[in-house]
């Protein structure tokens, strides 16, 4: 049996699109996973790393580097995890590195191996809204895209607008496989009695603008509650972790929003199937956020939710098609609340419904079959 290896900076508990990776790859490989944290799962071996601490001379030291272009050095500083060679004594056939930053050690690892890029975002856009990243480190992303994008025998995204932007510049065309969950055998849920619940799950920081969705609620009818499930990773700055605590605080003064305990990401769909419509309005203020295709839109299809967006394209394209929600005419919350006063619960039960046929077609083992035909392309 080949060998696999799928490198991710993240904690795989709230990683839903590598681990999807990891349960398709484990079907027929050995699979290494390295990564910040993670449950066991079966046949899997789980490398665990440290994430970088950054003292305010290692940023120092970052910031020269990044500025004088040094970027060797900068990532050196910036990802400092070349130890855990002398964990991995085996060759591996396939490597899957998710995200640019882990791209640069999949080939000091395994040079030899067929190693398959995962660009889960637009990497030299991520946060282009930001002056000090863009400064900083929009060239170092650029950079590193050049070297080594060229060298990957495969790649893949989430979405097209993605996909054309990393053709257009770096000259290879990923695979789209987008951030679909597995398909759920659950039914819509009834509706109460005069009641409309809304559900709004996924990360919490300042960027996402959440206190759009608190604002929609004070232009939605009496029929409308929303609940909140956030999460905040375990490395947020203390900076993002203020902002929750204080959004919070502050969203709970309506008593028609309610916060809930964050669930595992292979528990969300059982989780939000009681709520009636899913909500997402996130405001285009870079690059990735304008293309945005996230797992809570299928996950929100797979309950078999309603969904009430604002108008990003790629999200717009799916509820459009599928007609299974409400697109608000801007990103103001008061157009989207418009959108939501407007329904019966005739529609509502229709737009459910219609999940339920959409969610037939958006999952992840239509994704896997392009995933599988992508690793076995060597």
């Amino acid at each position: 049996m080949k060998n696999a290896l799928v490198l991710v900076f993240s904690n795989l508990k709230h990683d839903a699109r590598v681990r999807r990776q990891v349960d398709w790859l484990r079907k027929f490989m050995q699979v290494t996973v390295v990564c910040f944290g993670s449950d066991e799962i079966a046949q899997v071996r789980i490398v665990q790393i440290r994430q970088t601490k950054l003292s305010y001379l290692r940023k120092a030291v970052l910031a020269a580097a990044l500025a004088t272009r040094a970027y060797n050095v900068a990532y050196r500083l910036f990802h400092s995890y070349h130890h855990v060679k002398d964990q991995l004594k085996e060759s591996f056939d396939v490597v899957i590195a998710n995200d640019i930053d882990t791209l640069p050690l999949a080939f000091q690892l395994q040079p030899n191996a067929r190693i398959i890029f995962d660009a889960h975002e637009y990497a030299p856009r991520h946060f282009e809204n930001n002056r000090v990243w863009k400064i900083f480190f929009q060239p170092f992303y650029v950079d590193l895209c050049r070297r080594y994008i060229p060298r990957v025998s495969g790649m893949l995204t989430v979405g097209k607008g993605l996909a054309d932007e990393y053709e257009k510049n770096f000259g290879v065309k990923p695979v789209i496989i987008t951030n679909a969950t597995r398909y759920h055998e659950v039914t819509p849920s009834s509706l109460q009695d005069g009641k409309i619940r809304l559900i709004h799950h996924g990360i919490a920081n300042p960027s996402r603008r959440l206190e759009l969705m608190v604002e929609m609620m004070s232009y939605l009818d009496e029929r409308f509650m929303l609940d909140m499930i956030l999460m905040v990773s375990d490395f947020a700055s203390p900076k993002t972790k203020s902002y929750v605590e204080s959004f919070m605080r502050s969203a709970s003064e309506n008593p028609r929003i309610r916060f809930l305990p964050s669930v595992p990401s292979d528990r969300v769909v059982e989780t939000i199937n009681q709520y009636d419509i899913g909500v997402f309005l996130i405001p285009p203020i870079n690059f990735n956020y304008a293309n945005t295709l996230p797992n809570k839109l299928f996950d929100y299809i797979q309950a078999r939710l309603g969904v009430a967006i604002g108008p990003t394209p790629e999200m717009a394209s799916i509820v459009n098609h599928y007609q299974n929600g409400v697109v608000s005419d801007n990103f103001e919350p008061r157009s989207l609340a418009e959108k939501l006063n407007a329904l019966t619960p005739k529609q509502v039960l229709e737009f459910k419904a219609r999940s339920a046929e959409a969610a037939k077609t958006l999952n992840a083992e239509n994704n896997e079959v392009l995933f599988k035909k992508l690793i076995d392309a060597g």
